[in-house]
């Protein structure tokens, strides 16, 4: 194929003049000879690729070609980071294990976090039972710490009830457990103290806090004379000697009855008796000279002053014989002997 004319040759060079004709040729040989004429080839340029801002300079196409020129002016460093194979980018055995262990202790935190949300209400029953253990701990060591220390020791012992005893006797009698704590008294030698007194038939102790104990007597109640020989014994209920004296004492029965007091032998002479002197009005009882009884069926007494006897049988319904017995004394002052043993049929005579 035929190159055009022109484009065989290399730009800038001027092409030769065409050979002619003669100026002075004639006009039909001027045609003849005469050749096209030669044009230069018309360069193409492209236009340039519009921006998205309508209103940039009209330099803008050099600056977007910056880029390229910069990228294909990279350092050889860079180049050579791009042909290096993917094998050499693996992470070392310690980059794994570090990656490892991050993620272990992020799915432990994720698990403690799900295990605080699904016992909330356990940690809370927990926690409160705790805060109630805790201060209950706290109050017995409170307390005994307190009760322990010479905060709480015996300085004052105060008695009541005592009318018969001298109550400065029984305080002197205690006095070794002055200086105790409270909670430290001996119970059993104050016990062992208070049994040196006969006369005392029961009594309580109350710790009154810092210092101070009460001891509440209730002394024995005589309710007659017992003689042995020639010696005159006041006893009580429970046959409990209580004071002992050559001369009987006035104001008291003679009891003239064997066997054991009720608390060991109910059934005994002695026990019959002393029901029936617990059983007398305080008015009634203050003319008893002598009461007596061989068996529990057979107890009788003998007036003061008028020396009348009172039959009173058992010592069964002895309120209701007593009554009968201070109307009787009433209605029939001046009789010597009474029969209230069958309280429902009295007699007089």
């Amino acid at each position: 194929m035929k190159r055009p004319q022109g484009h065989d040759r290399s730009p800038g060079q001027t092409p030769p003049p065409a050979a002619g004709p003669p100026a002075n040729a004639p006009e039909p040989e001027r045609r003849a000879t005469a050749r096209p004429a030669v044009t230069e080839p018309i360069p193409i340029i492209q236009a340039p690729t519009p921006t998205t801002t309508p209103s940039a300079p009209a330099s803008a196409p050099s600056r977007d070609r910056e880029p390229a020129r910069r990228q294909h002016s990279a350092p050889p460093e860079a180049a050579a980071a791009a042909d290096t194979s993917p094998y050499d980018r693996l992470p070392s055995n310690r980059e794994i294990s570090k990656a490892l262990r991050a993620a272990r202790k992020e799915r432990k935190k994720v698990e403690r976090g799900e295990v605080r949300r699904f016992t909330k209400r356990s940690r809370r029953r927990r926690q409160a039972w705790l805060g109630a253990g805790g201060v209950v701990v706290a109050l017995v060591l409170g307390v005994t710490l307190l009760a322990f220390s010479p905060v709480l020791a015996l300085k004052h012992i105060e008695v009541t009830g005592a009318s018969r005893l001298n109550p400065k006797d029984i305080q002197a009698k205690l006095g070794d457990q002055l200086g105790k704590p409270l909670p430290l008294l001996d119970q059993a030698g104050i016990a062992h103290d208070l049994a040196a007194f006969p006369l005392i038939r029961s009594y309580t102790v109350e710790s009154h806090p810092p210092d101070t104990i009460v001891v509440r007597v209730v002394e024995r109640q005589p309710i007659g004379v017992v003689q042995k020989g020639a010696a005159f014994t006041l006893v009580d209920a429970a046959k409990v000697p209580i004071a002992s004296s050559a001369a009987r004492p006035e104001g008291f029965p003679l009891i003239a009855a064997g066997g054991a007091s009720a608390e060991k032998d109910a059934d005994s002479a002695f026990a019959a008796a002393a029901s029936v002197l617990s059983a007398l009005p305080a008015a009634t009882l203050a003319q008893v000279d002598t009461i007596s009884a061989t068996t529990k069926d057979d107890v009788s007494f003998t007036l003061r002053g008028s020396g009348a006897t009172v039959v009173w049988g058992s010592a069964e319904d002895s309120e209701l014989k007593a009554a009968d017995l201070a109307a009787l004394l009433v209605g029939a002052a001046g009789a010597n002997h009474y029969d209230v043993s069958s309280p429902h049929s009295v007699t007089t005579g």
